[in-house]
């Protein structure tokens, strides 16, 4: 009985880890920070995440960004903005698909002050 016991919490506790989705580990800026400059905008996954969707808004609506890393899953998302990004605040929304196919979405934001 104790081994059944055992092995139910086994399965259990590796069943969680399977379902678990892939989340931003990091973002560069990161997010609510203060940044004099922006040469990229950089995502870590903690699994391969397809970006399906990213938009940057800043103070004066979107501003296109060219995507560096193209449509594969990856754990590291790269996109580059224009060159010099006025003062403000930004926000980066994202939208992708999981290695498990599950949509995934999040949104971080940061500010430009020189």
């Amino acid at each position: 009985m104790r081994q059944m016991a055992f092995a139910l919490l086994v399965l259990a506790a590796t069943s969680t880890s399977v379902l678990a989705h892939s989340k931003p580990e990091q973002t560069t800026p990161a997010n609510e920070t203060t940044v004099a400059t922006v040469k990229a905008i950089e995502m870590r996954f903690d699994d391969p995440m397809r970006v399906t969707a990213i938009t940057l808004a800043g103070p004066d609506g979107e501003i296109s960004i060219e995507r560096e890393t193209g449509m594969d899953a990856v754990t590291e998302f790269r996109a580059l903005p224009p060159a010099d990004l006025p003062n403000g605040a930004y926000r980066v929304d994202w939208r992708g698909l999981s290695s498990d196919g599950h949509p995934m979405q999040g949104t971080f934001g940061f500010t430009v002050a020189e």
